[in-house]
């Protein structure tokens, strides 16, 4: 008897605060992040410690106040893909013969000020530019950056850091030092 697929998985929709500047996108939400309905909910992931040190917007503060301070710095927070099929939360088992990409073309409508598209690893980059890129009529600056994701532990969070915070402050975003 052959496997049962997994059954679709669908993300969520933005934050984009009316004078967002750059959007950060990952690939598609893990579970721990479906289950809590959060971006970045996995309590390993470094993304909301990185936004910490560097925007104020850490994990020790309501998850409503993070985005508040998101907001205020003009960061849009929003994944490639609409939903997909994956078994598990790894980028490496989304099926992309099932992927659909988010509405970017009409994200970019909305935000005509966003110029720079922050992808956070290497599979939000790959699918943005796989299955968004060709059908925009004008591409902002891309940058990929180091994943926050637990499954990359190769990388020092200070080397992480230190990426995020160089590219935050290249799109006009205020940063700590």
């Amino acid at each position: 008897m052959p496997a049962t697929p997994p059954a679709p998985v669908r993300s969520f929709a933005p934050i984009e605060p009316p004078q967002a500047r750059v959007l950060i996108l990952g690939s598609m939400p893990g579970v721990a992040s479906l289950t809590a309905g959060r971006y970045y909910a996995h309590p390993q992931n470094r993304f909301w410690p990185i936004m910490g040190r560097l925007i104020g917007a850490g994990p020790e503060l309501a998850y409503e106040r993070r985005i508040e301070a998101l907001c205020a710095a003009g960061i849009a927070v929003w994944d490639v893909l609409a939903q997909c099929e994956r078994e598990g939360s790894l980028d490496s088992a989304i099926r992309d013969d099932t992927a659909v990409a988010n509405d970017f073309a009409g994200f970019f409508v909305r935000h005509p000020q966003v110029r720079t598209v922050l992808f956070n690893g290497a599979k939000a980059e790959q699918s943005f530019r796989r299955f968004v890129l060709p059908e925009l009529a004008a591409a902002p600056e891309l940058r990929r950056l180091p994943s926050t994701s637990p499954a990359n532990a190769s990388q020092a969070d200070a080397a992480k850091c230190s990426a995020w915070r160089e590219a935050l402050r290249d799109a006009g975003v205020a940063v700590r030092d």
